[in-house]
């Protein structure tokens, strides 16, 4: 599933140069940093890859509407610290295709507030300890589609490098509650991933 979208990404960005003025497009790529909102760990210590392409187009001087496709890393995992010196090993790997629609303000020249739904939908997941994958008697499913509301802000670094900073929190559960909570697992799940991304244009 992720070659083929990985090739699916390939095709887009290659027909992005044949669009017509009105539009702007090109790549993107970058990291986020996850957590999960429900699980017994706190902070964004979850890394994750993301990239894709994005196309927008300007509805007024001073602001764009646009969208994008790609494939982003999210999830969960445990920390050590001074409170917990020595935390049991949990990791959490949710893979999604994420299909952002978002708004734009340019405040000035350079820098932009921008604002969104993303729609993603979960192509695989994995849960680990010390002992390694979860027994398939111990996993319990994630929910396919995730919906996350998001906030950012954009920085035009050249004609056609931009740098991207957002904040996105789902608004539907990735996953129930337990019947009973589990020391890795309290209630029900959301993802809470705050990411970066560099966008370099292809249009022109």
């Amino acid at each position: 599933m992720i070659k083929k979208f990985l090739c699916l990404l390939m095709l887009a960005s290659v027909g992005l140069p044949a669009m017509s003025q009105r539009f702007e497009g090109g790549i993107l790529g970058g990291f986020n940093g996850s957590q999960v909102t429900g699980d017994a760990y706190d902070g964004y210590h979850k890394p994750g890859l993301l990239a894709g392409v994005y196309v927008q187009t300007d509805l007024a001087p001073a602001v764009f509407a646009g969208t994008e496709l790609k494939f982003s890393q999210k999830g969960s995992r445990s920390h050590k610290d001074a409170q917990h010196p020595d935390p049991d090993k949990y990791i959490m790997r949710l893979n999604y295709v994420d299909l952002p629609l978002y708004m734009g303000f340019r405040t000035n020249d350079y820098i932009s507030v921008t604002g969104g739904v993303s729609f993603g939908y979960l192509i695989s997941s994995v849960e680990m300890n010390e002992d390694g994958k979860f027994p398939p008697e111990d996993q319990v499913a994630f929910k396919n589609f995730d919906m996350q509301p998001f906030l950012g802000f954009r920085f035009d670094l050249t004609d056609k490098i931009k740098f991207d900073l957002r904040l996105a929190y789902s608004v539907l559960p990735i996953r129930g509650a337990p019947g009973s909570e589990l020391w890795y697992w309290r209630q029900n799940q959301f993802n809470n991933v705050l990411s970066t991304a560099i966008y370099y244009r292809l249009d022109h």
